[in-house]
């Protein structure tokens, strides 16, 4: 099913933040950032078991419980099962993505891509939701960035589990669409290449950006639109350096990328542009791009994405952008 006729809006509700990514918040914050978006006009909601535990799913399933379960589309993640054994989060070996969510919940994690784990994935993820069904599912993380060298091995369980239990869960309507939900493109193109039921979409976090977009725009984007596999983006501010924050790739982020950014912001203040409108339309510029997710963690920010969306950049911006090389110079603008 085309991802961007069963998507609302360009624009969803990214819900790792509610996993008390980075730091711990307030249940009550976290259920006012869902509630601020949906009164806001937002119909899509992505979550995962890994975001804290499970705690992104239970709060997002409380919130959503207030809501017409036929209005709104929501998608989360497999490959990984909670235990009710209970483990120090900050002992983790999360790959580049160690600390996240040291905040979360205690639940042990077990990595596990196989048919039965998929099935007891999402019924464990429906209890946690409150719901009856998961329109997107998307297949978590069997990529380098997570398993470094082993990754071929997660991808390749993957490939006979989860991608045969979701394509059929698929044909049943069970679900709507399915893909991989990473934050490497190299997982996406051999998915691409095999013989076997293709996925509806891929969620790619973090390597569609202004920070990090060329390999994803020389090589994955085309295959991908010549298969008619959307591309939704995760991670458009590249885990908040981009507005201010200090993480990139989910770690703190080196001199090099804060002198990139600052750049960024150099040439955004010469043009008066708000550098959060230019990183969400620059991801939705491409034309195999279905949506942009953006996380969200406490009201305000929601209303920030949807004003940045909607706010006119100048093509001069763009233009001095391919200049500096900081944009590659077959990258589609968002130039009206």
């Amino acid at each position: 099913m085309s991802i961007k006729k069963l998507l609302p809006s360009q624009i969803g509700f990214g819900g790792a933040p509610l996993g008390n990514m980075f730091r711990a918040i307030p249940d009550d914050e976290a259920l006012a950032a869902v509630h601020e978006a949906w009164n806001l006009g937002i119909r899509y909601f992505d979550t995962a078991p890994l975001y804290g535990s499970g705690l992104s799913e239970i709060r997002m399933g409380e919130a959503l419980s207030q809501y017409s379960r036929d209005d709104y589309v929501l998608s989360t993640k497999v490959g990984r099962i909670m235990l009710d054994e209970m483990e120090d989060p900050a002992k983790r070996d999360f790959g580049e993505k160690d600390g996240i969510f040291e905040h979360g919940l205690k639940n042990k994690i077990l990595n596990d891509y196989s048919e039965d784990a998929t099935l007891r994935s999402i019924e464990d993820s429906l209890k946690r939701l409150k719901t009856d069904r998961i329109d997107i599912v998307w297949i978590h993380d069997p990529s380098q960035d997570f398993y470094g060298d082993s990754w071929l091995e997660h991808f390749n369980t993957a490939r006979t589990g989860a991608f045969r239990a979701l394509t059929r869960l698929r044909e049943e309507g069970v679900i709507k669409a399915w893909g991989l939900g990473v934050n490497r493109v190299e997982p996406c193109e051999l998915t691409l290449g095999l013989d076997e039921p293709k996925p509806d979409a891929f969620l790619l976090a973090g390597r569609y950006s202004l920070l990090d977009h060329s390999r994803a725009l020389q090589r994955l984007m085309p295959e991908a639109l010549e298969h008619n596999v959307d591309i939704v983006v995760g991670g458009p501010y590249s885990s908040g350096v981009l507005v201010g924050g200090e993480h990139f790739e989910y770690q703190k982020a080196s001199p090099a990328i804060h002198q990139q950014v600052a750049k960024i912001y150099q040439i955004a203040q010469q043009f008066n542009v708000d550098v959060k409108a230019a990183a969400l339309q620059f991801s939705l510029a491409n034309p195999a791009v279905a949506a942009v997710i953006p996380g969200s963690s406490r009201p305000g920010r929601m209303a920030d994405d949807l004003a940045a969306l909607a706010t006119k950049i100048p093509a001069e911006f763009w233009l001095e952008m391919q200049r500096q090389g900081l944009i590659a110079a077959n990258a589609p603008l968002p130039i009206r």
